[in-house]
């Protein structure tokens, strides 16, 4: 029986049901993204939005303290769920994958300056337990500059294509990927590119592709957030009871508990509903891990 026979009960993969007319992306963009397995960069806010939403931001750290891969800030956070509802990115995103979409995981993805923090190289399906994979999109939406010089997420193209590489668990402590995982071996470095985004910009990119980040070695910020989107015939293998947020048109297989928008920052119940699933969900990333060994929720470059 195949993987994708066993683990989702398909023979092929499950292509998404795209738009005829695109709403956001150009048809070039939407090439690019199927060719590279990332596309960049996309318009969502203008600067003066994305300097609105940074400002908030820091106010809130000012007072909660820094939000930093925590897990699905848009169920305690307002503006992160503002900004996960914006019709402009769901346009892009719906272009990809089609009109009923969820939203199943987000972190702020933030590097503070002079600071060794990294990401090694990886492939984000390789712990989720979710899939089919061409249903499911990540997007990349800077805050501020980012650049090569604060760590910039840097992208093998066409790595998607290959499906998924074996990865061995570092656990360094500099390495912000839950387990550490890194690839080994099975792609040329050389061919990685820098995804360079202004405020208010965004990246799209697959499961599958190979991407990481180097440490922030600049005097500034390096501030993102970043969401996974998936349609409703994506399944979870590993856990029960997972979860996702409905954000544009209908959810016709109800293979997620819905999820509940934020009316307050950090109401109580929302923390707690949050907290719940991040323990339930790290014991899918820590499947087969050392058990001695303790990571931190995944970063997504």
């Amino acid at each position: 029986m195949s993987l994708l026979k066993r683990l989702f009960g398909i023979d092929e993969p499950v292509k998404p049901a795209r738009n005829p007319v695109p709403r956001r992306l150009s048809a070039e963009q939407i090439a690019r993204y199927d060719a590279d397995g990332v596309v960049f960069p996309v318009n969502v806010l203008s600067p003066d939005e994305a300097a609105g939403y940074r400002a908030r931001l820091e106010t809130l750290e000012a007072g909660h303290g820094a939000m930093k891969y925590a897990m699905k800030p848009y169920l305690t956070v307002t503006l992160a769920d503002e900004l996960a509802h914006d019709e402009r990115l769901l346009d892009a995103v719906e272009d990809l994958i089609g009109p009923d979409l969820l939203l199943w995981d987000g972190a702020f993805i933030n590097k503070e300056p002079r600071t060794a923090n990294y990401l090694s190289w990886h492939q984000d399906l390789t712990y989720w337990g979710i899939g089919p994979p061409e249903q499911i999109v990540s997007v990349w939406l800077a805050l501020s500059e980012v650049t090569p010089a604060n760590g910039c997420m840097r992208v093998a193209p066409g790595t998607h294509q290959g499906g998924i590489l074996p990865h061995v668990d570092r656990f360094d402590e500099e390495n912000l990927l839950s387990r550490g995982q890194e690839i080994d071996a099975g792609f040329d470095r050389d061919t990685a590119v820098d995804v360079v985004l202004s405020p208010g910009q965004m990246s799209l990119h697959h499961g599958h592709v190979i991407h990481g980040s180097n440490p922030n070695a600049s005097d500034e910020r390096r501030i993102g957030l970043n969401f996974q989107f998936i349609t409703p015939e994506v399944r979870q293998t590993e856990m029960k009871h997972d979860s996702a947020m409905l954000v544009r048109g209908r959810d016709t297989r109800k293979h997620f508990a819905p999820e509940p928008r934020p009316l307050i920052d950090f109401a109580p119940e929302s923390v707690a509903f949050a907290q719940d699933i991040a323990e339930r969900r790290q014991k899918v990333l820590f499947r087969g891990a050392d058990p001695d060994k303790q990571g931190r929720y995944g970063a997504n470059a």
